[in-house]
């Protein structure tokens, strides 16, 4: 009874908390750098419209604290409802006992097989940057990659991506935010990701877990809200 009284819908008060602000869609996704279709999607509690449950989070948090709320407020109710370890689920519906432990064996599947995946594309993955000089992870189609802790040689790369405090959620473009994708997923603490090139957009969903050089210089990062940044022989803009 308790658990149920504290929860609360995180789409609508969204909602609420920005029509009584009286503030478009496009002045936030300016003021925030969130994207509009992502903000919407965060309204109508679409959460599968996001790359990554990172995303999600990182997300939540800047909008509700943009709103004027608490954005942790919103964090927890998310992972309460939404998140496991693992693996997306969709809104709790009050499962039935019988349910749970079918449940539970489904679950152990798709860990079990999530796993071998993510063995295989480290292997894949290790053996293309060798074969390719090491320029970077890239995932051709942009769709959503996950790095495992290493150390990669980064010693003639323009751009250097570092995880050194955490996970983050990470995309970065060649050119600009409409260009060709380099990378787009999560980066694992401990990883790096080296690019060649002097001109990149990237997108950091917890800026405070990872550190970007540009040129062998340290970037600046805000390190609590997710960040773009548009990269050129000129230097570093915020965007």
């Amino acid at each position: 009874m308790c658990d149920h009284l504290k929860m609360f819908e995180i789409g609508d008060s969204l909602r609420e908390a920005r029509l009584r602000r009286g503030i478009s869609f496009e002045q936030i996704s300016h003021d925030t750098k969130i994207r509009g279709k992502y903000l919407r999607a965060l309204e109508g509690e679409q959460f599968d419209q996001l790359p990554s449950p990172t995303y999600v989070k990182g997300f939540l948090d800047t909008y509700a604290d943009y709103l004027g709320l608490e954005g942790q407020l919103y964090v927890d109710e998310y992972n309460s409802r939404f998140v496991t370890d693992s693996e997306w689920i969709s809104p709790r519906r009050s499962p039935r006992p019988h349910d749970r432990r079918d449940r539970g064996i489904q679950t152990s599947i798709v860990m079990i097989a999530i796993a071998l995946i993510a063995i295989v594309m480290v292997v894949v993955i290790s053996a293309w940057q060798v074969s390719n000089g090491g320029a970077g992870h890239r995932t051709g189609t942009g769709r959503t990659a996950t790095t495992h802790p290493r150390t990669v040689p980064a010693a003639s790369a323009y751009l250097s991506i570092d995880a050194l405090r955490g996970d983050s959620y990470v995309e970065v473009n060649r050119d600009g935010p409409g260009g060709s994708v380099l990378f787009q997923g999560t980066l694992q603490r401990g990883a790096v990701l080296p690019f060649t090139g002097k001109y990149f957009w990237v997108n950091v969903a917890s800026p405070g877990n990872v550190a970007i050089t540009v040129g062998g210089a340290s970037v600046a990062l805000t390190g609590r809200h997710a960040e773009s940044l548009t990269v050129t022989p000129n230097g570093v803009r915020a965007d």
